[in-house]
């Protein structure tokens, strides 16, 4: 994974994209020579150009090999990539990228609201958020403060893992005197934007326990979409995360509340505490404990990073890293739990199940 920055002002897509595929295969004794085929995640009207990816092929190494474009979070690139090998091939390159210091990211996301009612009064990304916090935090009880502490433990997580680009690191006070970002959330309590791009890849098992590296096993996946009509989805819940979270778990065997390592995708405080509490790890209403807790979001999560498109790929990514890194090998974690999430408020949810 490249640094993720407010702005990479010195690199173009394809300069990101060369660096996570060239940087991947260091210790596998893999060579692209070796993948059957390649993903991308990214987004034409990010980029501002329809069939963006047709400009990407060199810098993804996708000369002459089967190329795929999902235009959602890299984590359904993944599902997609797992699906792949089990109709038969043997290595798959995931790759997901942004640059929306390049376009203007609330037109991206306006994109996707009903053009006829909702667009022309301005509903968008940041209406909804706040909407979806104020009915959260109603049924919830929870207070301003406690989500400023969630955000700046999240921030403070980032810095220490080094691959965030920061001016200053806010506390919870910092968090509450930013700007607003849509009432009652403050714009530090929505995810901030960043460049950057993440590469990862996906084998067969017998492959990968020949590689130089050790592996993480991909054991359940499930994916799932709430209506679009914002006005008709559950007012303190998101359905979807719950019935992908179930999809996975069912393949696993195992429950989220189980795992070692949580990784989720928030596009906002607010939708982080939804995020847990939809998979599992807390009861409704009750996210912020888990929030709080050390095996949630380690890596810092989206809200001081979010590379659009690449966020749950990421989070993919510094799940596997944890399972592979433990901070003790008295405490070595064994399953992870990761989350990817797209569209208004998080409409559409994909979540995985990893071991060790």
């Amino acid at each position: 994974m490249t640094q993720l920055r407010p702005a990479w002002d010195s690199a173009q897509h394809i300069d990101l994209i060369s660096a996570v595929v060239t940087d991947v295969f260091k210790g596998t004794g893999l060579t692209l020579d070796d993948v059957d085929f390649i993903i991308d995640s990214g987004s034409d009207v990010l980029d501002g150009r329809s069939i963006s990816n047709c400009g990407f092929l060199g810098a993804l190494g996708a000369h002459h090999k089967e190329e795929a474009r999902v235009e959602e979070d890299g984590l359904w690139g993944a599902l997609y990539g797992v699906n792949k090998l089990r109709a038969g091939s043997s290595i798959g390159l995931i790759v997901a990228y942004t640059k929306p210091s390049e376009s203007d990211i609330s037109l991206y996301w306006s994109s996707m609201v009903e053009p006829f009612y909702q667009r022309p009064v301005g509903f968008n990304q940041h209406v909804a958020l706040g909407i979806q916090a104020q009915r959260y935090l109603d049924a919830s009880g929870i207070k301003d403060r406690d989500l400023a502490d969630v955000v700046a433990k999240r921030w403070a997580a980032a810095a220490e893992g080094g691959q965030v680009a920061f001016d200053s690191i806010p506390d919870a006070d910092a968090v509450l005197a930013s700007g607003e970002g849509a009432a009652p959330l403050t714009e530090l309590m929505i995810s901030r934007p960043v460049d950057g791009a993440v590469a990862v890849l996906l084998s067969t098992e017998e492959i990968a326990r020949r590689l130089g590296r050790p592996p993480v096993f991909i054991t359940g996946m499930g994916t799932a979409m709430d209506t679009h009509s914002f006005a008709a989805r559950g007012a303190d819940k998101l359905q979807s995360v719950a019935n992908a979270s179930a999809m996975a778990s069912a393949k696993a065997g195992w429950n989220a509340a189980e795992a070692d390592v949580v990784e989720v995708s928030g596009s906002s405080v607010v939708g982080e505490l939804l995020a847990l509490e939809g998979i599992g790890v807390a009861k409704a209403g009750k996210g912020l404990d888990a929030a709080l807790s050390d095996k949630v979001n380690r890596s810092g999560g989206a809200l001081p990073a979010d590379p659009v498109l690449a966020t749950g790929l990421a989070r993919l990514a510094a799940a596997a890293d944890q399972l592979l890194q433990p901070q003790s090998a008295a405490a070595a974690p064994s399953r992870a739990v990761v989350h990817g999430t797209g569209g208004v408020a998080m409409q559409t949810n994909c979540v995985f199940t990893l071991e060790v």
